[in-house]
């Protein structure tokens, strides 16, 4: 039985600086679908020079921090002495745990002849316990990302974090939490199963699908229900389209969000922001 469908919308602009920004998450209906508290679609774009879209540093308590990098290349700096840049397909994943500054900018690939920027950013809130670990870091490249090849030539399924049958992403996982980048070549068709308690939603990012018999357009966000069932995506459109599918178990825990830090309560808010004042983030050595 299809699973059904709670929500669909759009998201809500949230530029920043020259970079096309639409927050898909949180959103009026939704705050979180399963550890994910926050979704933002960095929306393609043509660059005519080397010039990179910067977020300026800035910290974070309490979650986890996901970047994908559709297209471009994307260099990470924290407090924690991490430096790296990871190019188009490529992941980068932070665990501000206990309190971290990090800073990120994005430019076109120089590694191709692209001048394309395209890319999510995803947070994912920790449990309690994980709160007050140490900082961590990966910098994931495009070979290194698991990937599922469909069968029947009907395209593709990257696993960016959690797993899909037996294919295991490199990403740390605190619950059960999946996100899948997946591309169905023309007239083709998929149907993933999901159990009970497990939150899933969808967005597509460039191109109209059909999902559970219902026709959806670009920018489209979709929510399902809780129940177990299934996701059906047809693609009815003669060129290949993606759609990115996410979720996990349902986080039992408050969550207290403000600014950059996701925390359980408001006490904790209030700590991780004089953290932060007292210096206890450290600083990033440029």
């Amino acid at each position: 039985m299809n699973k059904q469908i709670s929500f669909s919308g759009k998201g809500s602009r949230a530029d920043i600086g020259d970079m096309t920004i639409f927050r898909i998450l949180p959103n009026r209906y939704a705050d979180a679908v399963g550890p994910f508290v926050f979704l933002d679609h960095i929306a393609p774009k043509i660059h005519t020079s080397l010039s990179k879209s910067k977020t300026s540093a800035h910290p974070h308590r309490g979650i986890a921090t996901l970047t994908y990098v559709v297209n471009g290349e994307d260099t990470h700096l924290d407090s924690a002495g991490n430096h790296a840049t990871v190019y188009s397909g490529g992941v980068q994943w932070m665990k501000a745990g206990n309190g971290i500054i990090h800073d990120e900018s994005l430019s076109f690939d120089t590694k191709t002849e692209s001048k394309l920027t395209h890319g999510f950013q995803f947070w994912i809130n920790l449990p309690s316990r994980n709160k007050a670990e140490n900082p961590e870091y990966l910098a994931i490249q495009k070979d290194e990302v698991a990937q599922k090849i469909l069968s029947d030539e009907r395209g593709w399924l990257k696993i960016i974090a959690g797993k899909y049958e037996d294919i295991p992403s490199s990403i740390p996982e605190y619950t059960e939490q999946f996100i899948y980048h997946i591309q169905l070549n023309g007239g083709k068709q998929i149907r993933l199963e999901f159990i009970d308690e497990i939150e899933v939603a969808a967005f597509l990012p460039l191109q109209s699908m059909m999902i559970n018999d219902q026709e959806f357009e670009a920018g489209d966000f979709i929510e399902f229900d809780r129940k177990g069932g299934t996701v059906e995506i047809r693609n009815h459109e003669e060129m290949a389209v993606d759609i990115i599918l996410f979720g996990g178990e349902h986080y039992a825990e408050p969550i207290i969000a403000q600014g950059p830090f996701v925390m359980n309560t408001q006490q904790e808010i209030s700590e991780a922001y004089l953290d932060f004042y007292d210096g206890k983030y450290g600083e990033i050595k440029y």
